[in-house]
């Protein structure tokens, strides 16, 4: 029998299931994954924190690859 729930954390790495359709010594495989669209913000930017320099920050980018200053 498969079953799917969905859940929501209430505590930081404590996942908590209940009325489960299993009864006690049922064997049971579990499988937990973060839905897509609701990853923590910390995922989402995992970029933020990180330093940026910026190398001739006053000079033209790819200045030869528009036709129109040719």
């Amino acid at each position: 029998m498969d079953t799917q729930i969905e859940t929501t954390l209430e505590k930081d790495g404590i996942l908590t299931l209940e009325n489960l359709p299993f009864r006690a010594g049922d064997v049971v495989e579990v499988t937990v994954r973060a839905k897509a669209d609701t990853a923590g913000p910390e995922r989402r930017l995992t970029l933020r924190g990180t330093p940026v320099s910026y190398v001739a920050p006053f000079e033209p980018v790819a200045a030869d690859d528009w036709e129109s200053a040719k």
